[in-house]
């Protein structure tokens, strides 16, 4: 055996144990939001139209991936594909899911078991073929963990939407990190940058394939808009003033009657509470704003004499590193998220004070680009040049072109494996109940001289 060949074959069974084990944390979350938090009645109601029966995702996850692992992979027979057209989420809208005959909570637990039991018997067989594209990297199995964390954040915002006592255990939040000394806002400099990626066995196609951008200096903020800093412009009556919205967000603004983020209300002595996750508390003023729409964060960025960031300044200012000419998986590098870097993973149930991350911090200076909050960008979503649909054209393509806006760099309920600085992220402009805040941009006029223009925010 050459040295190759056995370090081809150990690299394979880290990936092989890695895979394992990344299932086995997506599934234990899963049971940890479902079975382990609420009893049938809470896990086969539906808490809002705007989000499936928790059950339905309980259950979609595991026949998403008999689909992928066990039918497409491992060729296996199907284990029920009588259920396919229930947890089908093109067939099924989310308002329409709590009428359909689904399984039970214990029957979704058997059947996801099943599934689980027979995946993990072919991942033992499986050979991860360069010349494979489903296989190549590990890629089809990424894509079903990555798919299970992201409906475990999707199930933490119906249990945002849920109405009842607290269920979940609340970690206390990492020490404030005090007064914020740097600037408010850093310079990134005109010109090209390497945009998405080609490489990466996580990536999804709309991430691909990477390709040169051109980008205008421009400056961004260093850290997301703070609750405190919302609540100004609420308080400058930012809700009555059509100046500041555009033509659609101020239509939305009148025919909605909001006055202010999703779960914010008044304490009835002129302070701020809000509802997150069954607790009511007072409004942490140093945490990002979360749960605002795209039209709140537009109207918010023009009434601060700003705007929101293009995707390409979004993730320039998020991974491009000036000193290499590289682009970066992560603002700080190659190494994977850990704790001192980002909020991620819901080790917190809440967003960090902006701030709180420095050894987090990207080349150009921003900070807490990935985890906290998801941040809306004012761009529509679309394909890169020269995107091509894989493995299938419903997880992007359907969307492009729609009334979508792209949104990046996770939020504190998105696990790391489903994240990184070319993950990209979409919804409705008008859609609040996501972990969604944003930060700003401004072009950059005559900006090599202007270093010393630090602080201008509002």
């Amino acid at each position: 055996m050459t040295d190759d060949t056995a370090g081809g074959r150990a690299a394979e069974e880290n990936l092989r144990a890695r895979i394992a084990a990344e299932l086995d944390a997506g599934r234990a979350r899963s049971v940890g939001l479902t079975l382990e938090a609420l009893d049938e009645t809470e896990l086969v109601a539906q808490h809002s139209p705007l989000m499936s029966p928790l059950v339905w995702d309980l259950a979609h996850v595991g026949n998403y991936e008999e689909q992928w692992l066990l039918r497409t992979v491992a060729g296996g027979e199907a284990l029920r594909p009588d259920i396919d057209v229930l947890y089908d989420a093109f067939e099924n809208p989310r308002a329409e899911r709590v009428g359909l005959p689904l399984l039970s909570p214990r029957e979704a637990e058997d059947y996801n078991a099943r599934v689980r039991d027979r995946v993990l018997d072919a991942l033992d067989r499986a050979a991860f073929d360069a010349g494979t594209p489903l296989l190549d990297g590990g890629f089809v199995y990424h894509l079903v963990i990555q798919h299970e964390h992201q409906h475990d954040e999707t199930m933490l915002a119906t249990h945002q939407l849920r109405r009842g006592a607290p269920v979940l255990a609340d970690p206390p939040s990492p020490p404030a990190p005090g007064a914020f000394a740097g600037p408010d806002e850093v310079l990134v400099e005109a010109g090209p940058f390497t945009m998405g990626t080609t490489a990466d066995p996580w990536a999804y196609d709309n991430e691909r394939p990477a390709h040169t951008v051109e980008v205008p200096a421009f400056w961004i903020d260093t850290r997301a808009v703070t609750n405190a800093r919302y609540l100004e412009f609420v308080a400058d009556g930012g809700y009555d003033d059509p100046r500041w919205w555009s033509t659609r967000g101020w239509g939305w603004r009148t025919a909605s009657g909001k006055r202010g983020p999703a779960f914010w209300t008044d304490d009835g002595s002129g302070g701020v509470l809000r509802r997150r996750l069954g607790r009511v508390e007072p409004l942490p003023m140093d945490e990002p704003v979360q749960h605002v729409s795209f039209h709140e964060a537009e109207a918010y960025a023009r009434w601060s004499g700003k705007r929101l960031p293009t995707e390409p300044e979004w993730e320039k200012a998020a991974r491009y590193d000036p000193a290499t000419g590289r682009s970066l998986r992560f603002p700080w590098g190659s190494a994977e998220p850990g704790e001192g870097r980002a909020n991620l993973g819901q080790r917190l149930l809440r967003p960090a004070a902006a701030g709180t991350y420095p050894a987090g911090a990207a080349p150009s200076g921003a900070l807490q680009m990935l985890g906290d909050v998801w941040e809306w960008t004012s761009s529509d979503f679309h394909g890169y040049p020269g995107f091509e649909a894989f493995p299938y054209p419903e997880y992007s393509e359907v969307f492009f072109g729609g009334d979508y806006k792209v949104l990046r760099g996770g939020s504190w309920a998105t696990h790391p494996t489903a994240v990184r600085a070319t993950f990209r992220n979409w919804d409705h402009p008008i859609r609040r109940q996501i972990f969604s805040g944003f930060r700003c941009a401004r072009d950059a006029e005559g900006a090599a001289a202007a270093g010393a223009v630090q602080g201008a925010v509002r």
